[in-house]
């Protein structure tokens, strides 16, 4: 079973025995405001973990649960998604962290673990995350971990109250992760 792990995170497969950890953190408030998906209730929240299986058996995603190790506690839900592994691209998203875990680091040591992995262990070309273009906070988080703002989607996202979204596409390159690695993610 594929883990991800250092002292402070546990990335480890989502799948429907684990996720019921995950049902608190997703009715809080506002935590998925962003995106087009809906979590706020245990249905809901189950369809979104099915959806999520279903990708990781056609191989076109690999969910993950998120447990903070200095908390000991399920912090909330992550993965990598729209897998090309063909052209050797996928993109990281899908992430929701409870507002306890927000802001404390736990985005950048679950981050450099999956950068790792998809570019040392997958050895795959190019890392891509796509954010709404109204979420400034997951921009800067996504700009902090040294990822390049390539270009901008226009409304090309539908909202669940029907609002079309613009999507930023920002990507990290295999050859830039080296720098990224030595700089931004030093004390890893």
């Amino acid at each position: 079973m594929l883990k991800l792990e250092n002292e402070y995170v546990l990335l480890s497969l989502l799948n429907l025995e684990n996720y019921t950890h995950l049902i608190a953190i997703s009715k809080e408030k506002n935590l998925i405001y962003y995106s087009p998906s809906t979590i706020s209730t245990s249905e809901t929240l189950k369809d979104y973990v099915k959806v999520a299986i279903a990708g990781y058996v056609d191989k076109t995603t690999i969910p993950f649960i998120i447990y903070n190790k200095v908390k000991q506690q399920y912090a909330g839900s992550t993965r990598f998604g729209l897998i090309n592994w063909k052209n050797k691209v996928l993109h990281i998203g899908w992430t929701w962290i409870g507002h306890e875990f927000q802001g404390t680091g736990l985005n950048k040591q679950m981050k450099f673990l999956m950068l790792q992995y998809a570019f040392e262990t997958l050895e795959f070309e190019k890392v891509e995350f796509r954010i709404d273009e109204r979420n400034q906070k997951s921009r800067k988080a996504v700009e902090k971990l040294g990822a390049t703002l390539e270009g901008i989607l226009r409304k090309d996202t539908v909202m669940n109250d029907g609002f079309r979204r613009s999507t930023c596409c920002y990507g990290i390159l295999k050859e830039e992760w080296p720098t990224i690695k030595l700089t931004i993610f030093k004390d890893y």
